[in-house]
């Protein structure tokens, strides 16, 4: 573990130093007053854990060693497909939601609604921590609406107030808590007694994605970056499993990456004139809002006429596949016209640095597809599963905590109920 320690406190420094925009608040907040009923203290437990970024082949490319040891003994899917946009906010909240980003709301990390009057940014606690802008049911809502206690150590959306409901136990999101302590505090957790010890809890590792963004995916930094989650994620095997309770986890990404030619980015469109739209820009997608509808297809046409290594939609255009346009627009957040680079291209409207890896892109492209791995006592042992939609998460962990499913969700429990006992 000598060498887990190293890395964890050097990449943790070097996150932390880099990301002071996110709130640094370590302080653990506690829903008192809450407990698990009798039935469902009887109840099998879930920790749900994802690697942003983690691609489908990195445990393969850079070895590692524990994830292929419990996938191999566990459930593996060939991969993972993410939802459109490929990001990390809409697709965190579609795992825990059984919806596409359309669906739920969450259409980018950052975009506008209110027909333009408001926006919401990723970076922004009093947007990302308002449970307005949240729709479905999370599993922690759902969860503790019948009773079962929940517990966060991250995850989207678990700092919102969604329906009245936050985890039981949840920290506010900050990379300052090392992660030898975040997995004592989760033992601490199941050590609770049974009436107030959590029976699903949430855990992040943002270290992949964070090296990717800036190196690439063909790095040490990303190397160490992996075995960093690999250590980890064995280290709190270890120590949950040692408490001998029916614990099952869920390793899984929200999506992968790839390589971008971040040295020649598409930068502003002659076309746009900027004056007459609200921007929710990223560098894998751009959503232009009309402040008047008389410009959006004056716009588009010209937009259309200039493109090069990108495609602009118009909303009520997007490919059918990617249940993002306005037929599927439940909260009206996507934009009246939708830019959408190539694959590995990056738009660079205001001369910031473009990553070196990024996602955002067509989710059938193979460097988009994320990583599922299980195993506990309630999955199969050696199995080996086609990959499937992120949207299938949702009814099989609420299967596995007997929870029942009280809203529509566009997850279908039978795609995975093969992988269980």
């Amino acid at each position: 573990m000598n060498q887990f320690f190293k890395h964890c406190f050097s990449l943790l420094f070097i996150i932390w130093f880099s990301t002071s925009i996110y709130a640094q608040d370590t302080t653990q907040v506690i829903f008192e007053g809450r407990t698990n009923s009798k039935e469902q203290q009887a109840k099998p437990y879930v920790i749900l854990i994802s690697a942003d970024g983690f691609r489908y082949d990195l445990a393969d490319k850079y070895n590692a060693v524990f994830l292929k040891k419990m996938r191999d003994s566990g459930v593996s899917a060939e991969s993972m497909k993410p939802s459109y946009p490929t990001l990390t906010f809409p697709n965190h909240y579609t795992i825990v939601t059984g919806l596409y980003p359309s669906h739920h709301g969450i259409v980018g990390n950052s975009f506008y609604g209110d027909n333009g009057k408001l926006k919401y940014t990723y970076t922004n606690p009093k947007s990302a921590g308002n449970g307005a802008w949240y729709g479905g049911l999370p599993l922690w809502v759902l969860a503790e609406q019948q009773k079962m206690i929940s517990a966060s150590f991250y995850w989207v959306g678990s700092e919102a107030d969604i329906q009245g409901v936050r985890p039981t136990y949840y920290y506010r999101y900050n990379e300052r808590i090392p992660i030898t302590r975040r997995i004592q505090v989760i033992k601490q957790w199941l050590q609770l007694p049974e009436d107030k010890r959590p029976h699903f809890i949430t855990v992040y590792f943002p270290q992949v994605d964070h090296e990717e963004h800036s190196h690439g995916t063909e790095s040490d930094s990303v190397r160490e970056a992996v075995q960093l989650v690999d250590q980890a994620i064995e280290l709190l095997t270890q120590t949950i499993d040692s408490l001998n309770l029916p614990v099952n986890y869920v390793f899984l990404s929200d999506h992968g990456m790839i390589n971008t030619d971040y040295q020649n980015p598409i930068l502003l469109p002659q076309a746009l004139d900027t004056t007459l739209f609200n921007m929710a820009v990223s560098g894998t997608i751009v959503q232009l809002y009309a402040r008047k509808k008389s410009d959006i297809k004056p716009t588009y046409k010209k937009l259309k006429a200039e493109a090069k290594r990108y495609t602009p939609y118009l909303k009520k255009h997007m490919p059918a596949k990617w249940h993002y346009g306005k037929k599927d627009d439940c909260f009206k957040r996507i934009g009246d016209i939708v830019l959408v680079p190539d694959a590995g291209k990056v738009f660079n409207f205001f001369g910031r640095r473009s990553a070196k890896g990024d996602h955002g892109y067509d989710n059938d492209l193979k460097e988009m597809q994320a990583t599922f791995y299980a195993w506990g006592p309630a999955f199969k042992q050696h199995l080996k599963i086609a990959s499937f939609e992120n949207i299938h998460v949702y009814p099989l962990i609420s299967h596995i905590l007997g929870l029942k499913q009280t809203c529509p969700i566009d997850g279908d429990f039978n795609v995975l109920k093969a992988t269980l006992k």
